[in-house]
């Protein structure tokens, strides 16, 4: 059986993920194409109670080393349950965030060694990497406000700009170092252009 396509979305808060996850589900859909859509953190049911942790914004004595290990623990958990079996039964996953999102949170955003993220993604994952990585970036003001108009925030949302701006910086750095697997979505248009930038690069995976 051929083994199936692994495309994970990426992106600081507010870049419209969640929107652009279900629209890149409607397109495999149509053609016919068998995926399981997931998340990080999460995805199973133990890498949601780690999620639980670290999202909740009263856990204000997690430590970064900490959340990254934690990070890396729910990965671990999600890739041996969820992800490896579907892609091995010849199923697409998509997944919103992987391991790109612990280089520019942990990584970019916390300021801990991309070194040491390097280690733990070789541990946990060994040779498997995104087939593709769909970015969607959008300036921190901007992705900011989308994410006060939505109301309550999670720990992550919490921080201040400079750690967002961090965060994208970083996004933008593993794309020029990865660009054949990077496709840079620019969410600050209407929805209809966005889907249109979609569109066009899922034609391409597609057709691969």
């Amino acid at each position: 059986m051929v083994k199936g396509k692994f495309i994970t979305i990426e992106g600081s808060e507010g870049a419209g993920k969640s929107t652009n996850l279900l629209f890149v589900q409607a397109y495999l859909t149509a053609k016919n194409i068998e995926f399981i859509s997931t998340r990080e953190p999460g995805g199973t049911p133990i890498a949601e109670k780690m999620r639980d942790l670290l999202l909740d914004k009263d856990n204000t004595a997690l430590c970064d080393d900490a959340e990254l290990l934690l990070m890396f623990a729910a990965r671990a958990q999600h890739l041996n349950e969820l992800i490896i079996p579907a892609l091995e039964a010849g199923k697409w996953v998509i997944s919103d965030r992987f391991t790109d999102a612990s280089y520019a949170y942990q990584g970019g955003g916390r300021g801990l060694s991309w070194e040491k993220i390097a280690q733990l993604e070789q541990w946990v994952q060994g040779d498997l990497r995104p087939d593709a990585t769909i970015l969607l970036d959008i300036p921190v003001d901007l992705g900011m406000e989308r994410v006060r108009a939505r109301g309550e925030t999670d720990r992550f949302e919490q921080e201040q700009l400079s750690f967002f701006n961090r965060i994208r910086d970083a996004y933008l750095k593993l794309a020029k170092e990865n660009p054949e697997r990077f496709h840079i979505i620019d969410t600050r248009h209407s929805i209809t252009e966005v889907q249109e930038q979609l569109t066009l690069v899922m034609n391409n995976l597609t057709t691969q």
